[in-house]
């Protein structure tokens, strides 16, 4: 990849971007923590070439609820397990969005 294509990938949420300890300094939080997500199956980083984690922007969204949580007293095990909880409903709720929608579409007179 050459630097004209990196500098496409910029805006794309799923790019790893981001090394372990830019990661752990944007979430204020510590590169164990990190480790301790990836453990817990949260997110799995990418790998350089030379074996480095690398994060994207979506995978700092879903440490920083994680986060949150921890924050807030929940073990690190049970608030990764929420956030997966919640990622799975939002999405669940983005497709039920998507099936009304055709739905109605294609029957204008379902819609009530």
């Amino acid at each position: 990849m050459t630097a004209d294509d990196s500098f496409g990938r910029l805006d794309d949420d799923d790019y790893p971007a981001y090394t372990m300890g830019r990661a752990a300094e944007m979430l204020g939080t510590t590169q164990g923590f990190l480790r301790a997500v990836g453990e817990a199956r949260l997110i799995t980083p990418l790998r350089s070439a030379g074996g480095h984690r690398r994060y994207s922007r979506y995978q700092l969204r879903i440490a920083a609820r994680a986060r949150e949580l921890v924050d807030q007293g929940t073990p690190i095990e049970a608030a990764c397990r929420i956030v997966i909880l919640e990622d799975q409903l939002e999405e669940a709720q983005r497709i039920n969005a998507e099936y009304r929608k055709a739905a109605e579409s294609s029957d204008p007179s379902a819609a009530t």
